[in-house]
């Protein structure tokens, strides 16, 4: 049986790493996108070398960089990827039956079996992970969030049995260089829903977070893999929540800066990424 094609996105920022076995995973595809951000390793010639079409375009958040990809492709059924995902070979398969099928459903949740530091991690609230991934073109787009964006799909779902493989952090210094952006653009969305800085969520929300994800969510059957990563991401918690005052303390300074007169600065002039094409 002849199967309807599909578009494979990727989007991407410095991560030639990972992109390899991200995009060997899904060669199979009709098409594969890279939308990379302004990459300074080797992320679009790695795409460029295994056939993928790159192009680059400016990041403003996560969600808006998906639906401008989404705008690129011709489907009609789209894959939606991060670059240190992978398409399992058990999952491979199942995607090109529903690509064969073309059945009613307009997309498919896919169970994500995640590691952390090289670690398979069962519990800490991991182990039902399911992310909207796979889709007909132009029944889903992202909603407008700078950190953890989801997909909103119009139409009806079903689910994909085989995982997607995801690694995620290979160190600490990762997890922190990620900790220090996402907490940065999670402040931000909690500042636009209207919330405040408040010295209750400081010492309230990180260990709620540490005690759901270890014992509630039994983390705590990770061993010290589980007991690692659930105390990092109740760091994570504090840092977003004590980013809030951020803003305060730099309002403190700008207002104190206007009865001090301030020397000038050299003009430096803006610079905008340009939208480029990368032939492989």
């Amino acid at each position: 049986m002849q199967r309807t094609s599909l578009s494979v996105i990727v989007t991407t920022r410095n991560e030639a790493v990972n992109l390899p076995a991200c995009l060997e995973s899904v060669a199979w595809a009709d098409d594969v996108l890279v939308v990379d951000s302004g990459s300074t390793d080797a992320t679009c010639e790695i795409a460029a070398r295994h056939g993928a079409r790159v192009l680059v375009h400016p990041y403003h958040s996560a969600g808006a960089q998906k639906n401008w990809a989404l705008q690129q492709v011709s489907g009609p059924w789209v894959l939606i990827l991060d670059a240190d995902e992978r398409v399992s070979p058990e999952l491979a398969p199942a995607i090109r039956a529903v690509l064969e099928q073309d059945g009613p459903l307009d997309g498919y949740f896919l169970r994500r079996q995640s590691y952390f530091l090289g670690h398979r991690i069962r519990f800490c609230g991991w182990r039902d992970d399911r992310v909207l991934r796979l889709l007909r073109l132009g029944r889903g787009f992202y909603d407008d969030r700078l950190v953890h964006e989801t997909l909103q799909l119009q139409g009806q779902a079903g689910q994909l049995r085989a995982p997607l493989l995801h690694y995620t952090y290979r160190s600490f210094s990762e997890y922190l260089d990620k900790a220090d952006r996402y907490s940065e653009r999670g402040a931000a969305d909690l500042r636009q829903a209207g919330r405040r800085p408040s010295a209750l969520a400081l010492l309230t929300r990180p260990p709620a977070r540490f005690l759901r994800m270890y014992l509630l969510q039994l983390g705590v059957l990770d061993g010290v893999w589980g007991l690692l990563l659930c105390t990092l991401a109740s760091y994570s918690v504090w840092l977003k929540y004590a980013r809030l005052y951020e803003p305060n303390r730099a309002a403190t300074a700008a207002n104190a800066a206007v009865t001090q007169p301030a020397a000038a600065a050299p003009a430096h002039p803006d610079t905008q990424l340009r939208q480029r094409k990368v032939v492989p």
